[in-house]
């Protein structure tokens, strides 16, 4: 016998379908101007799934390479980033032995035509859907290079892409290994361990995994990867949903490859979903120290749905609770910070769990780490420099007219490359305003429209003379930053993205905090049993 309930339940679908269908029927039909009927499904689509949560979403046909891509880290295409600048679509960065870096397309290329037709008024996501298709077809393409006077045609057949989902690992000292990991791909586990056995080769003794800015991917993955440090057996994640299908739990499957050595897990706002599983399960499990910032605070699991048309629906079917029993899903998703992360949780709203240890750890969003570092803020020159295109314009130049340069831990950006770089922008606009600018000049508005300014002119005046940036200056006192940003873009074009991320490591505090904690063995261990100041 059905439950009346379902029986309610079913009548209210059929009705509100019923509905739907009449009204798209009649609007189509009836609406004074030609309708398109796939945009307007689509926009009723979003619109209904908008009211839910941010992660249950429709996936158009157009749209499943790309999800194939997060899942996977696979797709079919040329291989290379495309961004714009100047209304103009540019390569970014051809991915390393990539179709794209073997046809000898270079970051700055300007891209002017695909198969025929130009790239004007187009936008990335336009281009990128037409660079990428079936392995083994050709895609042709007219480029036009600075200080080459003619536009370069290129026919690249394009090929199966696999990104790296750890595009780089090493020894940051002696004893300390270093691995940086993206993304949660279905091979990502694998990359993992065989970096890490490398490492081992070369007498590491300590590991730091680098969860930050990772956005997740799949579960399993998470599972696998927590299992290299855990014991086989061990609870890492459970889910609960509606539907009981979905109430599962997950355990290491497999014998450790190490559950002794010492392990610092860094994460950020940016770590979200897989990430908070693995970082909120080493630290549930006392089995590492976590280091950085507050995590995304992501606990909702998706499960995609296909339907007709080669569609598909990716929908949240559960929430994740990690061996302490606590979810990391952010009590309020809508309302963030400006960055993404977890916005201030009242103490009233968070409940408390307990370690393997017996250390308190919370819930209400995201993984709190054992040590909590300050975000590295870039200057507003830098991130000017930067969004102006002024660092990537240079390091573009500077490649053309340097066919090579040394290994990426010697390459430096002296004071001759620093005095090029400061000519190079000498005549071009990279204006910006700093926060006490801002501030100052927001305090105008307000005295202006309650009627008070006239009162406070002179001091105003003054005040703004005092905080208003010299650009010059700024140039000098911020020259360390714009050298950090400068070396990893230049580095970028012959060592890739591999060489990216390992010229960004010089001076990255933290790396340095995590150095500084492998380096102290008694304030490890006394953190892990709570004993210990962090």
């Amino acid at each position: 016998m059905l439950n009346s309930s379902y029986v309610d339940n079913y009548f209210e679908i059929t009705k509100n379908l019923d509905i739907f269908v009449t009204l798209f029927r009649e609007l189509n039909m009836y609406y004074v101007d030609e309708t398109k009927p796939g945009d307007l499904m689509k926009t009723g689509i979003e619109g209904m799934l908008e009211s839910l949560d941010p992660y249950t979403n429709y996936i158009p046909e157009s749209d499943i390479e790309d999800f194939r891509f997060m899942q996977t880290g696979q797709y079919g295409g040329i291989g290379a980033l495309i961004r714009t600048m100047d209304k103009k679509i540019v390569i970014a960065e051809p991915y390393q032995d990539s179709p794209a870096q073997k046809a000898g397309l270079e970051a700055g290329d300007v891209i002017v035509e695909v198969n025929g037709k130009s790239t004007e008024g187009k936008n990335t996501e336009d281009i990128s859907k037409i660079l990428k298709g079936q392995p083994g077809t050709e895609v042709k393409l007219v480029l036009k290079r600075d200080g080459v006077d003619k536009p370069i045609e290129k026919n690249i057949m394009r090929e199966e892409i696999k990104v790296k989902s750890v595009p780089h690992y090493d020894m940051l000292n002696k004893e300390v290994g270093y691995i940086k990991l993206n993304q949660f791909t279905d091979k990502c586990t694998e990359e993992v361990q065989t970096a890490f056995k490398e490492l081992k080769e070369k007498g590491m003794k300590a590991v730091v995994l680098d969860l930050r800015g990772n956005p997740g991917g799949l579960l399993n993955e998470a599972v696998s990867l927590s299992n290299l440090f855990i014991e086989k057996g061990q609870l890492v994640v459970s889910t609960k949903g509606k539907v009981k299908e979905w109430e599962k739990s997950y355990k290491a499957a497999n014998t450790a490859l190490d559950m002794d050595i010492p392990l610092v897990v860094l994460v950020n706002s940016g770590s979200a979903s897989a990430s908070e599983i693995v970082s909120g399960t080493i630290q549930d499990l006392d089995r590492g120290v976590i280091i950085g910032q507050r995590t995304y605070g992501k606990g909702l699991v998706q499960t995609t749905r296909p339907l007709s048309y080669n569609t598909q629906l990716k929908v949240t079917t559960a929430k994740y609770y990690i061996p302490s029993g606590r979810c990391i899903q952010a009590l309020d998703y809508e309302h963030r910070n400006e960055d993404g992360s977890v916005g201030k949780v009242p103490d009233s709203l968070m409940k408390q769990f307990a370690t393997k240890n017996g250390r308190t750890v919370f819930d209400g969003g995201g993984v709190l780490p054992d040590i909590v570092l300050e975000p590295a803020l870039y200057s507003k020159i830098a991130i000017a420099l930067s969004n102006k295109s002024m660092i990537f314009d240079f390091a573009t130049k500077y490649k053309r007219e340097h066919a090579t340069i040394p290994p990426v831990k010697e390459f430096q950006i002296t004071d001759e490359i620093m005095n090029e770089f400061n000519t190079f922008i000498a005549d071009k606009d990279y204006e910006y305003s700093t926060q006490s600018e801002d501030i100052v000049k927001k305090f105008k508005e307000i005295a202006e429209k309650e009627k008070y300014f006239d009162k406070v002119a002179t001091e105003y005046e003054a005040l703004k003379a005092k905080l208003s940036h010299n650009i010059n200056e700024d140039l000098v006192t911020f020259k360390e930053e714009i050298k950090e940003l400068l070396k990893s873009e230049i580095v970028s074009r012959y060592y890739y993205q591999k060489g990216r991320v390992e010229s960004l490591l010089d001076n990255d505090p933290d790396i340095k905090e995590a150095l500084t904690l492998l380096a102290d063995k008694t304030k490890y261990a006394s953190i892990l049993a709570g004993t210990g100041k962090k």
